[in-house]
């Protein structure tokens, strides 16, 4: 998966592609090096981040949600919490909606998404992007982040949306710190058996990365992201989020091919 942020304020690239044609050259661009999708968001997550209205999210994402859906060639998510910039998203050609707030933010999100019978990813967060890492505590990360998705999956098939269309992601770097992320990583396997739907991982340049790696900025965190991303993979995850797409898909095909030899020599 492919991050396109259309918003000044993103960790990572914030500003870089707020202009129409720079979003959408650079979603063209990481479909061309191999995203499988798409993830267009028009309000920065970030820890701390300032949420944005409705009508300014919405103007930012529907016309680079409109063009890609008609050139890029690959599914388009759209990365939002409220439900009428989903609605006007899906309207617009994506096909899946992707919730940092697992439909708790807007009660109408899971029936907005059943009616256009489209996918749906269930992020985990504690608290909400200005609050959230504001001292966040588990007793044992892995089992309260898996109790949390179980629950808003069950959510979004008692809502309508088809249990297919479902996907879990554990939502690293919200509401925790260096130490519960790593902790997380290092059990995914344990989250990946128990939500029982595909896992996407979101690790791309995060801080707690740059934490583990003697503080290296947001931009220097793509070697630290790609070891993250082959852990996520090998311990089951189905997608990874990525703003290096090239690296990535190079890394995951290599694995493959090794897994693929390795299989036939154990038959």
């Amino acid at each position: 998966m492919g991050v396109v942020n259309v918003t000044p304020d993103s960790f990572s690239d914030g500003g870089r592609y707020l202009d129409l044609d720079a979003a959408v050259a650079h979603g063209l661009r990481l479909a061309a090096e191999g995203a499988d999708l798409l993830d267009v968001g028009g309000e920065s997550t970030r820890p701390g981040a300032t949420p944005v209205t409705e009508a300014v999210e919405r103007a930012r994402v529907v016309p680079v949600v409109s063009a890609l859906a008609a050139e890029a060639g690959v599914p388009i998510s759209c990365d939002t919490s409220k439900a009428t910039v989903a609605a006007a998203a899906l309207d617009a050609g994506a096909v899946i909606v992707n919730d940092v707030s697992a439909g708790l933010a807007d009660p109408a999100m899971l029936e907005v998404v059943a009616a256009a019978g489209a996918g749906f990813v269930a992020m985990h967060m504690r608290g909400d992007p200005p609050t959230m890492q504001a001292d966040p505590r588990y007793v044992d990360i892995a089992t309260e982040v898996g109790e949390f998705l179980v629950e808003r999956l069950d959510a979004a098939r008692a809502a309508g949306i088809d249990a297919d269309a479902l996907c879990a992601d554990p939502g690293f770097g919200f509401g925790k710190t260096v130490a519960h992320n790593l902790e997380l990583l290092a059990r995914l396997g344990e989250l990946v058996e128990r939500v029982e739907v595909p896992v996407l991982v979101g690790t791309s340049r995060k801080s707690f990365i740059g934490a583990a790696l003697d503080g290296v900025a947001p931009d220097a965190r793509d070697d630290g992201t790609l070891a993250t991303v082959m852990w996520a993979i090998d311990q089951g995850a189905a997608l990874v989020r990525v703003h290096a797409v090239r690296p990535a898909v190079d890394a995951v095909r290599l694995w493959s091919a090794m897994r693929t030899i390795d299989a036939k020599a154990v038959a």
